[in-house]
């Protein structure tokens, strides 16, 4: 995507995807899955998702997992609140922006 994905939108997203599942999911599936529309790296990844768990957005579990701890993340109510203001967002976001595209400008 030639698009720049700024903290907030990445934000977004990552609850998003955290929120289909309601026990929970881990990292690598998360990366999955948010490359499907974005590209993103582990590394970017996991400094997402610390800060939503450092700002009560997510919260995080272990599972053994062939011997070996699975750290998962859960969304909160307070993400689940968050979500909803970035969905609204968004979808005045890119009205105005698809408005735009197509040769008008979109009044509040």
């Amino acid at each position: 995507m030639v698009f720049n994905t700024g903290a907030a939108l990445l934000d977004a997203i990552v609850l998003a995807v955290v929120s289909n599942d309601p026990e929970g999911t881990y990292g690598y599936k998360i990366t999955q899955e948010v490359r499907q529309v974005i590209e993103l790296s582990e590394s970017t990844l996991y400094p997402v998702l610390r800060r939503l768990q450092k700002d009560e957005c997510l919260e995080v579990y272990d599972v053994e997992c062939a011997g070996r701890n699975r750290r998962y993340y859960k969304v909160t109510e307070k993400g689940r609140v968050q979500l909803s203001l970035y969905k609204s967002e968004w979808k005045k976001y890119s009205q105005k922006i698809s408005g735009m595209f197509e040769g008008g400008i979109v009044h509040e």
